[in-house]
């Protein structure tokens, strides 16, 4: 195709919206593709995270803008799509990554809490996909790119709205690209990546004693960044953006109910012994400091060796509980 030719080989002066991208995976796709020469919309909630983004992208001599946005809110996200025609003419790409988090007892976190999880993530993939499509449709052609997570195929210990939602993305962008399959130039690709190294886990809700410290098996954002990248050359309908996603994940498909089990019952045990305070987080209200991409910048020092050698020792243990609980049936 010759438009899809020329996503693989060049992406200068191409227009990409990324939503969430003050801090996290977001801020550092943001500066992936000022690297790749496009013009880059900055959307988020805080002013302040805006402002360092786009001074970031134009020290790396882009074009850039930046909207202060809710994407909950469907009017603020047409005014994103608005401000962005209006400057750049057009939308190549549109990037879903807006998302927060409450973890706790169902039971114990706030239905307010709750009911904002949805309207952010799913609502917020909606609007983003509603205004992308139509843009796409007029142009013949686009690429839509939802950062959904490992969550989109199970579900996240003591965060059973936040999975509900990625849940949902899933369903809602596969019913979407079942609708625009005539539309060969037109692309819905979905990226599960697993736990980041981002200040999204620093930012968000915390309940019941939930207090988790980010694992030294954290991905890097900078790497599901460059997977983003990576999409808007090639668009491809599924991707895992490391091998630690593609193994969680396959291990899940696998041993399903030891997972879930073991998983909750591994955070059932840290909330009694570490007893975190209630932290409000980034669900009401604008993500804080700090605003950077990575969450604890000194795991970006760690043995690929100690993660690779970590992961495998869990895969034996599942499968050595399986085989277990198989011979006392």
């Amino acid at each position: 195709m010759k438009n899809e030719e020329n996503y693989q080989k060049n992406l200068a002066g191409k227009t990409v919206v990324i939503t969430g991208s003050s801090s996290g995976v977001g801020r550092a796709a943001a500066e992936a593709f000022a690297r790749e020469g496009c013009n880059v919309v900055i959307v988020a909630r805080g002013q302040e995270g805006i402002n360092e983004v786009v001074e970031l992208c134009k020290a790396l001599n882009t074009q850039v803008i930046g909207i202060a946005a809710d994407v909950s809110i469907a009017a603020d996200v047409e005014r994103i799509t608005t401000e962005t025609l209006a400057k750049f003419g057009r939308i190549d790409v549109w990037i879903n990554n807006a998302g927060v988090m409450a973890s706790g007892k169902f039971e114990e976190i706030p239905m307010e809490v709750h009911e904002q999880v949805i309207k952010t993530n799913l609502f917020g993939y909606m609007h983003g996909a509603y205004n992308a499509v139509q843009v796409f449709k007029e142009q013949n052609e686009g690429i839509l790119i939802n950062n959904i997570s490992i969550g989109g195929y199970m579900p996240a210990p003591y965060s059973a709205v936040y999975s509900s939602t990625k849940y949902g993305i899933r369903g809602m962008m596969e019913g979407i690209r079942a609708e625009i399959s005539n539309h060969k130039n037109i692309h819905v690709c979905n990226i599960y990546p697993q736990l980041q190294n981002s200040t999204g886990n620093l930012h968000s809700a915390k309940y019941s004693g939930f207090k988790m410290n980010i694992s030294p098996l954290a991905s890097d954002p900078r790497d599901t960044a460059d997977a983003m990248v990576a999409l808007a050359k090639n668009p491809k309908k599924d991707v895992f953006p490391d091998f630690k996603s593609r193994a969680i994940t396959t291990m899940y498909k696998i041993f399903p109910t030891p997972f879930n089990n073991a998983a909750s019952a591994v955070v059932r045990l840290m909330m009694r012994i570490k007893k975190g305070p209630e932290v409000e987080g980034n669900v009401l209200k604008q993500s804080q400091e700090p605003l950077r991409i990575y969450g604890r910048p000194e795991l970006n020092n760690d043995s690929g060796n100690l993660k690779k050698a970590v992961i495998i020792g869990a895969g034996i243990g599942f499968a050595f509980m399986f085989f277990r609980n198989s011979l006392q049936k």
